[in-house]
Formats: structure tokens, sequence, C-alpha cells
């Protein structure tokens, strides 16, 4: 078992979270319990999974808790664009989301073909 808080691509995505709650807060009312709610959500599932994925037993487990991760991560992306597409977002706030969950994605991508060949 590993702690969670050692991983760089915990804390990557652990920062992403804390900026997709601030650039929400400015979201319509309107979408507090719709977009605000659901990408606040698809970024905290990320750091959520590689926590739970770190107290598992083997690699096995702990690499199918980075693929949920991921898959978290690529729900975000699209929550990024549709904020942009409803102006919600600049284009600037915009780049910023995609580049740093981009890198979150490669991360956890290594890591998982790490601990798959470790096998």
């Amino acid at each position: 078992m590993k702690d969670f808080r050692d991983l760089q691509v915990w804390e990557k995505s652990h920062k992403f979270t804390l900026k997709v709650y601030s650039l929400t807060r400015k979201f319509p009312r309107d979408e507090q319990y719709g977009l605000v709610s659901q990408f606040r959500r698809s970024a905290s599932s990320t750091p959520t999974n590689i926590s739970e994925g770190c107290g598992r037993a083997s690699d096995i487990e702990f690499a199918r808790f980075l693929e949920i991760g991921f898959s978290s991560a690529s729900e975000s992306q699209y929550l990024a664009i549709l904020s942009r597409d409803l102006h919600y977002i600049d284009p600037e706030e915009y780049k910023d989301v995609m580049d740093d969950v981009s890198e979150i994605k490669r991360m956890l991508s290594a890591l998982i073909k790490k601990l798959r060949a470790d096998r």
C-alpha cells in the first residue's frame, strides 16, 4: 500500500480539483445542481480514485482505480468544452484547464502502464 500524497499525479489532480471549484463559483446559479455539480464531481473523482487505489492490496487493483480516475479526467475535459461553449469560462481559462487535465491523463496513463508491466 502506498501513500497517495507521495504521487505527483495525485498532487496535480488535487490542484486541478481546487481550480475547478474556483472556476465554477462564477457559473450561473441555475447551473448549481447541473453543470457545476457534475464538473466538480468529475474533477474530484480523479484524486479520490488515486487515493482509494493506493489503499488496495495489489498493483492490479491500484491500476483499475487509476483507470477510473482517467475516465473521470476525460469527463472533465468534456465539461470544460461545454463550459467554454456556454461562455461560462473564457478561452484562456479553457486552455489552462485542458492543459492541466491533459497532463494528468498522460501521468495516469504512464503509471497504469508501469503497474501493468510490473506484474
